[in-house]
């Protein structure tokens, strides 16, 4: 029999077992999945895509760092890419010819209210970014629905040539107007920088699906309940109601299913509550979209559902390892 007497036995708390998963390597795969939609927004937008970008990313950084390092006193944590994210997706819900100040207040509002008020990255109940976003379009509606048209950036920012967007025609029924599906598809169409090619978030979201950086939960339960109530009121009257198809290729729709919705720190842990979650989020979206005031609704609806999580989180739980049926 083998001598155990100079064996020494470890104990130590969960968990025991690492997949290698860390805060830092998820925020650079989520920025390396909106790289393709990065790229589109130069192409469609040029100049006005790069300085919304960029001002939004530094202030975001910058307001992290003073605010831990001089009024928190604490360990700066800018080294996470978190900080980079927020500030790229603050920019993707932006019109591509917002003034800086304005970009900077969202910054502010994004990382100071929306993040660091509530004990930083994991604390927050809602999404940075759309804190920022819903921020700026309530206290600046005018210089957020200015909607620069596309491939008209040449020499131009702030006073690029404007023009309605697509969930615009659709609201006010001018259907003929709306730009055909490949351009919908591709990304030229009036809008936020970000939220133009389809083609290049989809791709995005293939990466992060492959790389599991997310689930398909989420994306595909907003994406099917939007599908599913605009085609029943499609059905019931094409002539007032846009098909689910332009529902889903038009506005914010595929940004935020795909990227803003599926933020750890605000969303539900378990796949039942994420597929409840994304319902949520979609049906209140058509809601908006097409009884409310405002053209869209995606940042509303997602904002909304973020408050639900905890709830959600309370009373969806998996099944605990072991535990019996009742």
């Amino acid at each position: 029999m083998e001598n155990l007497s100079n064996k020494t036995f470890v104990v130590s708390p969960a968990p025991h077992i690492h997949s290698g998963d860390s805060v830092k390597k998820n925020m650079r795969d989520v920025i390396i999945a909106l790289v393709p939609a990065y790229l589109a927004a130069l192409y469609f937008f040029g100049l006005g895509a790069f300085i919304v970008s960029a001002t939004a990313v530094i202030s975001c950084v910058l307001f992290e760092y003073l605010i831990q390092r001089y009024m928190l006193k604490g360990k700066t944590t800018i080294g996470d890419y978190s900080a980079i994210l927020t500030g790229l997706l603050l920019s993707f819900n932006l019109p591509s010819n917002l003034p800086l100040w304005i970009i900077i207040i969202g910054s502010a509002v994004a990382i100071g209210i929306g993040k660091m008020s509530y004990g930083g990255l994991g604390n927050n109940p809602f999404n940075p970014a759309l804190v920022g976003r819903v921020f700026l379009f309530l206290s600046f509606p005018v210089q957020m629905t200015s909607w620069p048209k596309p491939m008209e950036w040449s020499t131009k920012y702030l006073d690029a040539e404007t023009g309605a967007t697509p969930l615009e025609m659709m609201k006010n029924l001018q259907f003929d107007k709306v730009p055909t599906m490949i351009d919908l598809f591709v990304g030229r169409m009036g809008g936020s920088i970000g939220e133009m090619s389809a083609i290049a978030l989809l791709l995005g979201l293939v990466y992060m699906l492959i790389r599991k950086t997310i689930t398909w939960h989420i994306p595909l339960s907003i994406l099917a309940s939007v599908f599913i109530f605009t085609g029943i009121l499609h059905w019931v009257n094409p002539e007032i109601y846009a098909s689910p198809i332009l529902h889903i290729l038009t506005g914010g729709m595929l940004l935020g299913a795909i990227f803003m919705a599926t933020d750890y720190a605000t969303s539900p842990m378990s796949k039942l509550g994420m597929l409840i979650y994304g319902v949520g989020i979609g049906v209140i979206t058509v809601l908006i979209r097409v009884f409310g005031p405002i053209p869209e609704g995606i940042s509303f609806a997602i904002l909304i559902m973020n408050a639900f999580t905890p709830m959600i989180n309370a009373y969806v739980k998996p099944k605990r390892f072991g535990e019996k049926k009742k």
